[in-house]
């Protein structure tokens, strides 16, 4: 069954960690695209500067909602004022997240449990919570921010990896069960400019400062694409009904090695990662 391309004029779009990084790049350019938005953040300050900026930008509509998404809340309370507010939602990206610093044996289970709940549970909680708007909105859509670590999977980052896996796995079978109903775009960004490895958790002490000095340089020399970039990609991908949206050419690269040699390819990758110092 063929769908039409996805129009976001007039259309609810609600946004998840849309204060800053890919969220907010995502949010200016769907104002700019004239849709009604929905933005949520834990960051009240932050969720306000970016609205502002959205309703200069040319957005028909748009409402705050400050929500943590740690708490483990069912968001039925956020989708209620979501359907008051716009009547439903067209559109929902979950895009929040958070990282996490320190090797499995380093990290603590209150930790773990923490990161997943925000970049898994909540996703899956949030999507629960807006189906049934979704559903009853023709050509409504789900996007699901995934990660280059949810094709890959490092050491040290085995929470954000289990999230990250987690949600790509989600959205597959969320967009199988969908079909024809609601369309499911999982994202998986490489190398985006945000602010998420400089404000990572960190699971126990940084005695000498070295952890924090290794996520400056990792997002300094790893983390170079603009999120506007990001943001466009991303919409193209929603306009076009896309599945699944790989960003960068590293990420590209790292999805077919992984394929090709999945017992093999973090040596390989490694390699790479020594000659650029990021190891």
């Amino acid at each position: 069954m063929t769908v039409e391309r996805f129009a976001f004029a007039g259309r609810t779009c609600v946004i998840t960690g849309a204060a800053s990084g890919i969220g907010a790049a995502l949010t200016l350019d769907l104002a700019r695209r004239r849709a009604v938005l929905a933005l949520v953040d834990r960051d009240a300050e932050g969720l306000d500067r970016v609205a502002a900026l959205a309703r200069q930008a040319g957005a028909q509509e748009v409402s705050t909602h400050v929500v943590d998404l740690s708490d483990g809340g069912d968001r039925l309370d956020l989708a209620a004022a979501v359907a008051e507010r716009h009547g439903g939602a067209d559109l929902l990206v979950n895009n929040a997240g958070v990282a996490l610093n320190g090797t499995f044996e380093q990290v603590s289970m209150k930790d773990f449990d923490w990161l997943m709940e925000i970049n898994l549970h909540a996703v899956i909680r949030t999507t629960k919570a807006f189906l049934p708007q979704l559903l009853s909105r023709p050509g409504a859509h789900v996007v699901n921010i995934s990660s280059l670590f949810g094709l890959i999977a490092p050491p040290t980052q085995v929470a954000y990896v289990t999230s990250k896996y987690g949600v790509r796995g989600f959205s597959e079978a969320l967009r199988h069960e969908l079909a024809g109903q609601v369309g499911v775009t999982v994202v998986h960004p490489g190398g985006i400019r945000t602010n998420i490895a400089t404000s990572a958790r960190l699971s126990g002490p940084d005695v000498d400062g070295r952890q924090a000095e290794q996520a400056a340089e990792f997002t300094r020399k790893a983390l170079t694409l603009p999120p506007e970039e990001a943001a466009k990609l991303i919409v193209a991908a929603v306009q076009a009904r896309k599945p699944r949206l790989v960003i960068t050419r590293v990420a590209k690269l790292a999805d077919v090695l992984a394929r090709v040699a999945p017992g093999r390819y973090w040596n390989v990758i490694q390699r790479q990662l020594d000659k650029r110092g990021l190891m």
